[in-house]
């Protein structure tokens, strides 16, 4: 019976997995409808969202602290809320297709952005942070960029996602990603 704990681990993931769903389905939402909100309502809101982001992220690094299977798939899904908590992603859905390790998604997304774009259906200031946020995903994902994606990104790239890219290449440190995570966590109670 080698298969002992499998099935375990298998749910262990799934259920995490729809975790960190559910909490970047709700700070999607929350920006899709902060017009509609006061914004005392909105920072309340997003302030406990993204306290349920550190106590998820507390959960997975006693996880990882004990099971050793795990570290390896959780990596992705810690990367991505240390991003979320950091604020250099601005864009849930990108954030929750790199988390998933889904290239594929976000070269679709981000041909639709070229789509919209062309058609004045996007404006030029959020495409520019969109196509930057996917990009730099695309790299963190292993995936090759064109030498015009690497000069754009390059260009265009902010202080937010450069950090990130220096604290997620230092990955072989864990408690690094979560050193930050922790700090831009009290950053955004206050």
């Amino acid at each position: 019976m080698a298969s002992r704990g499998t099935t375990e681990t298998s749910k262990l993931k799934q259920n995490l997995e729809e975790q960190l769903d559910r909490l970047m389905q709700q700070l999607q939402d929350l920006e899709e409808c902060r017009e509609e909100l006061d914004a005392d309502e909105y920072e309340e809101t997003k302030k406990e969202t993204l306290e349920q982001l550190s106590e998820f992220n507390d959960s997975l690094k006693k996880i990882m602290s004990g099971d050793m299977t795990l570290v390896d798939e959780l990596s992705g899904m810690q990367l991505a809320i240390q991003a979320a908590i950091s604020q250099a992603f601005k864009t849930p859905e990108v954030i929750r297709m790199f988390a998933k390790k889904q290239p594929r998604q976000l070269r679709t997304r981000l041909a639709e952005m070229d789509r919209d774009l062309m058609v004045g259906k996007l404006a030029r200031d959020l495409y520019t942070q969109q196509k930057v946020e996917i990009l730099t995903a695309l790299r963190k994902l292993g995936e090759k960029l064109t030498g015009d994606d690497e000069m754009f990104l390059s260009a265009n790239a902010g202080t937010a996602l450069s950090q990130f890219e220096k604290v997620s290449t230092d990955l072989g440190s864990g408690d690094k990603v979560f050193a930050l995570a922790s700090v831009e966590v009290e950053k955004a109670k206050q």
